[in-house]
């Protein structure tokens, strides 16, 4: 018997449908923005403690902030690398 870590979860609906619509998020997880099409990704809460996703959410102030344009988090790089570097989390 094996145990399935929890990964990315993609949305299936683009920024500003999030924004216009209220979305709910299970407990333990968190969404983020990625990528220039403002991509939402719901990730576990637990990758916050993680030093490479520390990394980004640093680009992240860096670049806006504690003012998101989206609402939500947003993450400033590709979703390839956002997808690259959350599999490593796993």
């Amino acid at each position: 018997m094996g145990f399935r870590l929890p990964g990315i979860r993609k949305a299936s609906f683009s920024a500003n449908q999030a924004s216009s619509k209220a979305v709910d998020v299970e407990k333990g997880y968190l969404a983020v923005y990625v990528g220039e099409k403002m991509r939402r990704f719901v990730i576990p809460v637990s990758y916050l403690n993680k030093p490479s996703f520390q990394d980004l959410l640093s680009q992240a102030e860096e670049e806006f902030g504690y003012h998101h344009p989206n609402g939500g988090l947003t993450i400033p790089c590709s979703e390839n690398v956002f997808q690259h570097i959350t599999s490593l989390l796993n």
